[in-house]
């Protein structure tokens, strides 16, 4: 279907700007991202806290948002997008604060460390690490240890697969769910959406070159599980998934592949085009009103998964 128009005024905005995240060095296109927000609604919580999780090699920040100040919430650990290089816990807030208030469980994002300063296995294994540190800390921080989820946009949707392959080959924490969104599966740039969706739609080939390149230079890693989850041997004994897709987004065909993978190696997958989309669009709801029904759709199969 067509673009959806109010994302025209976005991309249009984008384009007089004159300015392309693969032109910058990592450390503009940081603050260039975070000038970029845009309009949220604002979302009131019981409680935010800031925590910090034990690493593999240093500290790692974790927001908790909770939509209720009570102990034994359910909880969705939660990695922001930016291609592994940009964004943070402040650039994702508002969409975590929708999906703690919408989902009725806690999400704890995590702030883990970014390429090309700390490049590939750095990212995931920062992720897995908070998981574990969730699983193991619940009481302590007032969340159910049987009831954890793992999510992310983009390449945040990458770490949480990652996490969960992490979680089913070492031994735990057992997950309930993954929320992947438009998520980064693979370093394969010559699918049918990477050439429908080559340029002009907010996220651009080159651009994703540029993360790959900064997160995972090493073109033979590439194909590792934690790194390409797409590529991993096999996708039995994960947990149960739904997988957004925007038609207008060079990762569309990647994301709807992991979902019929995970599907045909026996887990319960589903995966949802949001036609006139483009990558992003989940945390635009303050642009367009698909954003609000794609943030209901995960919230709802988070209610249902963590019951």
């Amino acid at each position: 279907m067509p673009l959806d128009p109010a994302l025209n005024v976005v991309l249009e905005q984008i384009s007089q700007s004159g300015v392309s995240l693969h032109d910058l060095t990592p450390e503009v296109a940081r603050t260039y991202y975070d000038q970029l927000a845009l309009p949220t609604v604002e979302v009131p919580l019981a409680k935010v806290e800031e925590r910090v999780a034990p690493g593999p090699e240093e500290p790692i920040r974790v927001r908790i948002y909770r939509p209720e100040d009570r102990p034994g919430l359910p909880v969705l650990v939660y990695f922001h997008g930016g291609g592994w290089v940009i964004g943070s816990l402040d650039s994702h807030d508002p969409t975590c604060r929708e999906l703690a208030a919408a989902a009725g469980c806690a999400v704890a994002s995590v702030d883990y460390r970014l390429a090309p300063e700390h490049r590939y296995p750095a990212a995931a294994e920062d992720g897995y690490a908070a998981v574990r540190w969730i699983a193991e800390s619940a009481d302590e921080l007032g969340l159910d240890p049987q009831r954890i989820a793992v999510g992310g946009d983009s390449a945040g949707g990458n770490l949480a697969a990652a996490a969960a392959l992490m979680a089913r080959d070492r031994g735990g924490p057992r997950l309930c769910f993954q929320l992947l969104v438009y998520p980064v599966l693979d370093a394969d740039f010559d699918t049918p959406s990477y050439r429908e969706n080559e340029r002009g739609y907010l996220l651009e080939k080159a651009t994703m070159e540029w993360f790959w390149d900064h997160y995972v230079p090493d073109r033979a890693r590439r194909r590792e599980a934690y790194c390409a989850p797409l590529r991993a041997e096999s996708l039995s004994d994960l947990p149960p998934a739904l997988v957004i897709s925007a038609e207008y987004d060079p990762l569309r065909d990647e994301g709807e592949a992991y979902a019929r993978r995970l599907a045909d190696a026996g887990v319960a997958a589903t995966c949802t085009r949001y036609d006139g989309m483009i990558h992003g669009f989940f945390s635009m709801g303050a642009v367009t009103a698909v954003a609000g029904e794609s943030v209901r759709q995960a919230a709802a199969a988070l209610r249902r998964a963590l019951a």
